[in-house]
């Protein structure tokens, strides 16, 4: 499939799923306690665990780039032209690294490793936390199209001035990312599911040869128009009618 529609179904998948991570722990709030003749001066903490308006659209964007990360394995997908020659060189180590495109990053356990991965990252290393979210707003920018055709250095420092600004606006929201490792990991797997659907499928269970893919050879010819005059545009419209179902009621 191709990078925009990997990057929507990433989104789309996160905000299908969020409402079912509310049991991750959330910002602690603390009450007082009412008792007979005021307020006692003990304070109970309690766990909010809803995911506040800001981290539902950060996990959407981070899904969305995560979509894009079992790509890295190809040095001309669009994961490998979003920050110019930085990420080229890193998408030739890992097409070394991993056999080739559609070899490991595009399995189960690639998504399992890039979630727990993120999680530790997020759990106790801040620096490293902040560089994978800007990666993967920058994916998720280059993705949907931000960029100039056939200008690849000026695409690249369009994007960082976006994801520079974008991961501002997280900061100033203050942003909690407990739910990264998640995100991480349903977008990878979105990923591996959209490829699935391709004429030529996926080692779901790497380092198993097989590929998954449909019977019948009806799987989705990548690039044809049943995914741009179709596919792109139906996930597009679930995409904006997901985001207005999760975040009209908290309005």
């Amino acid at each position: 499939m191709m990078g925009h529609t990997h990057a929507l179904s990433g989104a789309a998948a996160w905000l299908l799923v969020a409402p079912g991570l509310v049991a991750l722990p959330g910002v602690t709030a603390l009450r007082e306690i009412p008792v007979l003749g005021g307020l006692a001066g003990d304070l109970t903490p309690i766990v909010a665990n809803a995911l506040s308006p800001a981290e539902l659209v950060a996990g959407a964007v981070v899904c969305a780039g995560a979509a894009m990360l079992p790509d890295l394995d190809h040095p001309h997908a669009t994961i490998a032209q979003t920050f110019g020659p930085a990420t080229w060189v890193l998408s030739k180590a890992v097409n070394w690294l991993s056999g080739g495109h559609r070899h490991m990053t595009h399995s189960l356990l690639f998504a399992l490793a890039a979630g727990f991965g993120a999680h530790l990252l997020a759990d106790g290393h801040p620096i490293g936390r902040d560089v994978l979210v800007i990666l993967m707003i920058g994916l998720a920018l280059r993705a949907v199209g931000i960029g100039i055709p056939g200008r690849t250095m000026t695409s690249a420092m369009v994007n960082i001035g976006l994801t520079a600004a974008a991961f501002i606006l997280l900061r100033a929201a203050q942003v909690g990312y407990l739910w990264l490792g998640f995100a991480i990991a349903i977008g990878c797997l979105a990923h591996v599911i959209g490829d699935c659907l391709t004429e030529r499928g996926c080692p779901v269970l790497w380092p198993l040869r097989h590929r998954w893919l449909l019977p019948w050879k009806i799987g989705i010819k990548t690039g044809r128009a049943f995914e741009i005059k179709i596919l792109g545009p139906l996930l597009s419209v679930v995409v904006l009618g997901l985001f207005a179902l999760r975040l009209l009621p908290s309005l």
